[in-house]
């Protein structure tokens, strides 16, 4: 309440100086005429009489943050290196060769290396190839599988409901049906309808990591955990092999060869001979009688012959070596002394029977009769850490590293780059 012309303090202003004062504080409230709006005024604190003002010691103002938030993506992406692994190779009927990598997928002259198309993929990070009975090129990435076809390289399938979208194997079987192992289990796809046939529920070892069939058309599954052996006409599993040194199946192939089955004669006993007549018994001047003198002796029948016994061996790559397996028993027959301690990483046989061996440290050729290596490409690769390989193709060892492609000559072993495909 005011009194006469005195200034207008409300109570709360007065109480508020009173408890500065006892700070040793002052505090100023700036007049306002009675026409003034009300205001709760500004308040400031100012040293008293008796204090010295403070000071701030100069400090400097913290450290920016290189690089900013919304430069960090553009700068990351400048930073990442072109992968020039080549996951997997794939000859075509129409003599090309198709050549899987992290940047996509190609078909090349394997004559004379020169590039023949490139097709665009909806994820360029390619890990298998097949090829159907009518020459579709079957690709699998990291974010599923597509048919591609050869002669226009348009994609004519995709988007399948997998068990799981990496795919780390492609494998046609006997009956022209296509099985796709991934790292969640194993399907199969019929190729010219594009539709899953069936899916391998619970694949011992989970990952799918290699494919391979034997003598009698039985599909063979490279796992973490060693071997799976699948029935393809029923997708059930057959057998299964674990204990292998290294555990884990990072390759597979397998070599069958035909056992001719001799059949024992067959000697066919005629019926005793009817007593001749009596003018015919008569004994000639030699003492024999001529029913006698005529009987020939019986001779034995060519017999069928048996068809051949398919034997089938495996041979399994796994990050501590090379082991062979009977794929009829299951039993591991041996493990290769000059591979011990060695990852295999890729194996093919060539048309001579050699088998051409891939390691995380080198290129080789082995006798698989007796186990011994009688060659080497230790020079003119792009790295020494082999991923794919396929042979006799256009006249060449086709090989793919993790910095690019090379091709050794089957006849001279001779060795190149494809400059288009490597780091170099």
């Amino acid at each position: 309440m005011a009194c006469g012309n005195s200034p207008n303090f409300s109570i709360g202003s007065v109480l508020l100086a009173v408890s500065l004062h006892g700070l040793g504080l002052q505090a100023i409230v700036p007049a306002r005429s009675e026409a003034s709006a009300p205001s709760l005024g500004v308040l400031a604190q100012v040293p008293a009489a008796n204090q010295a003002t403070p000071l701030y010691l100069p400090k400097a103002p913290p450290h920016r943050v290189s690089p900013l938030p919304n430069q960090r993506q553009q700068i990351e992406e400048r930073a990442i290196t072109p992968d020039y692994r080549i996951s997997t190779l794939q000859p075509d009927s129409r003599g090309g060769l198709w050549v899987g990598s992290w940047q996509g997928l190609a078909r090349i002259n394997p004559k004379t290396g020169h590039i023949l198309s490139r097709i665009s993929l909806p994820n360029a990070t390619v890990g298998a190839l097949a090829q159907d009975r009518v020459g579709r090129i079957w690709v699998g990435s990291y974010e599923g599988l597509v048919r591609v076809d050869p002669r226009t390289g348009s994609i004519t399938a995709q988007n399948f409901s997998l068990p799981s979208n990496r795919v780390l194997s492609l494998l046609i079987d006997k009956r022209g049906y296509l099985w796709v192992g991934t790292d969640n289990g194993l399907v199969m796809i019929s190729p010219d309808q594009g539709l899953i046939m069936t899916t391998v529920q619970n694949l011992p070892g989970v990952s799918a990591n290699a494919l391979s069939l034997d003598g009698k058309g039985n599909l063979w599954v490279g796992t973490l955990d060693g071997l799976v052996q699948i029935n393809t006409a029923s997708a059930l599993v057959m057998r299964r092999i674990t204990g292998l040194p290294g555990t884990t199946v990072q390759a597979l192939t397998s070599r069958s060869e035909a056992i001719p089955q001799v059949a024992p004669p067959v000697v066919v006993q005629k019926p005793p001979a009817k007593a001749a007549p009596r003018q015919a018994s008569q004994r000639t001047r030699g003492g024999s009688s001529n029913a006698a003198s005529q009987r020939k002796p019986a001779k034995p029948l060519k017999p069928k012959p048996l068809p051949p016994i398919i034997k089938t061996y495996l041979w399994v790559g796994t990050p501590t070596g090379l082991v062979e397996v009977d794929a009829d028993t299951g039993q591991i027959l041996r493990t290769i002394d000059a591979l011990n301690g060695r990852s295999v990483t890729a194996l093919r046989f060539d048309r001579t029977d050699r088998l051409w061996v891939g390691t995380v440290n080198g290129l080789l050729r082995l006798n698989p009769v007796n186990g011994q290596v009688d060659g080497r490409i230790a020079t003119n690769l792009p790295s020494s850490h082999i991923i794919a390989l396929f042979p006799d193709v256009g006249g060449k060892l086709w090989v793919g590293t993790s910095q690019g492609l090379a091709w050794v000559s089957m006849q001279t072993f001779r060795t190149g780059i494809h400059n288009t495909f490597s780091r170099r």
